[in-house]
C-alpha cells in the first residue's frame, strides 16, 4: 500500500486528495477543495493574474502541509485549461515546485480527458458500455467515449468560467444567453465531428456544474456527495435546473442550499452546458459520478513514480 496525494489545479477550483492505493484500490484518506478563479480573466488577457496566482498558492501552502502530515509518498500536481492557456504558466509552475518540491504536469486536453476518464470509471456501478464521460470545467469541457479504456476523446474551450466571463458579466439576460448556447453548440458540432457520441449507451458527468445541478434535482437540504454520486438525472430535470438556474438572482443562486459560494457566479453557465450536452446528443438522462480527474491523478500514481 502506497499513501498518495494527488493536486488538481484547474481553472475555477483547487483539490487535493489524499489516498491509500493498493493494486487497483484506492482508499480516500482526505479530500479538500479551494475556489480559487485561477483562471479569472486568462480567456481575455491570455495570462495568470497576480492576484489569481496568489490565492491558488495560499491554498496550496495549506495542502503541503496536510501532505507532510499525512506522509503522503508521492506527489502528483496536474493543472489543466486555465494554466494551459496562460503566456506566464512558468511562474505557476515555479510557484508549485517550490511549495510541493514537484514540478506539476500541464496537461493536454486529451491526457486531461484520459484521466478523467480513468477516474469517473473506476468504481461507478450502473453504467452500460460504451460510455461518454463529460467532464465540465472552468476553463473547458472533456468528451471522452470509451469502454475498458479511452477509444477517443477531445477537449473543447467551453467551461462555466470561460462562458460566464464572455456572456454573462452582465446578467443572464435572453441575450446572453443565446450568445452562450450558439457558443456551446458550436463546440458541441466539433464533438460530434471527432467522437462517435451515437455509440454511448451511458453519459457520465463530472465535476462540480454536474453534481450541483444534481443535489438540487434531488432536492438536497445541503450537500451530500454520498448521495449525488451514482445518481441519475433525467433529461428533463436537468432542463428544468438548468432554466431555473438562469432565471434567478444572484441572492436566489446563494441560497440554495447545495451551492457552493464559489459556484454562484458560474452554475448558470455550467448547467447551461450540461443542458446542451443532453439535448444536442439525445441521452434521456445523466449518470453523476463524484470521481473524476483527481481521482485519475491518484490512480496514476500507482503505475510509475511522478516525483
Amino acid at each position: 500500500m502506497t499513501r498518495v496525494a494527488a493536486i488538481d489545479c484547474g481553472t475555477n477550483s483547487v483539490r487535493l486528495l489524499i489516498a491509500d492505493l493498493a493494486g487497483r484500490e484506492l482508499a480516500d484518506v482526505e479530500r479538500r477543495m479551494e475556489i480559487v478563479r485561477l483562471g479569472a480573466g486568462v480567456d481575455r488577457t491570455g495570462r495568470l493574474a497576480p492576484e489569481a496566482l496568489e490565492r491558488t498558492f495560499t491554498a496550496m501552502r495549506g495542502y503541503a502541509n496536510l501532505v507532510r502530515s499525512y506522509g503522503a509518498t508521492r506527489v502528483r500536481v496536474v493543472a489543466t485549461s486555465a494554466t494551459r492557456d496562460a503566456s506566464n504558466r512558468a511562474e505557476f509552475t515555479d510557484g508549485v515546485r517550490e511549495i510541493f518540491g514537484v514540478r506539476p504536469e500541464v496537461v493536454t486536453g486529451a491526457e486531461e480527458a484520459h484521466l478523467s476518464f480513468l477516474g469517473a470509471t473506476s468504481g461507478l456501478s450502473g453504467a452500460a458500455a460504451p460510455v461518454l464521460v463529460v467532464d465540465i470545467g472552468g476553463g473547458s469541457t472533456e468528451f471522452v467515449l470509451g469502454t475498458a479504456d479511452v477509444d477517443v476523446a477531445i477537449s473543447v474551450d467551453i467551461g462555466c468560467v470561460r462562458l460566464t466571463e464572455r456572456h454573462f458579466t452582465g446578467g443572464y439576460t435572453d441575450t446572453a444567453v443565446a450568445a452562450a448556447t450558439a457558443d456551446i453548440d458550436a463546440a458541441l458540432t466539433r464533438v460530434a465531428a471527432e467522437v462517435p457520441v451515437a455509440r454511448a449507451r451511458t453519459l457520465i458527468g463530472l465535476a462540480g456544474s454536474v453534481t450541483t445541478v444534481a443535489g438540487i434535482a434531488l432536492g438536497l437540504p445541503a450537500y451530500d456527495a454520498s448521495r449525488t454520486h451514482g445518481s441519475r438525472v433525467p433529461a428533463a430535470e436537468v432542463h428544468a435546473v438548468s432554466r431555473r438556474l438562469l432565471g434567478m438572482t444572484h441572492e436566489e443562486r446563494a441560497a440554495i442550499p447545495v451551492m457552493h459560494p464559489g459556484r454562484v457566479d458560474v452554475i448558470g453557465a455550467g448547467a447551461l452546458i450540461l443542458d446542451r450536452v443532453v439535448e444536442r446528443f439525445g441521452f434521456t438522462d445523466v449518470l453523476v459520478s463524484e470521481h473524476d480527474i483527481l481521482d485519475g491523478i491518484a490512480r496514476g500514481l500507482g503505475q510509475e513514480s511522478w516525483a
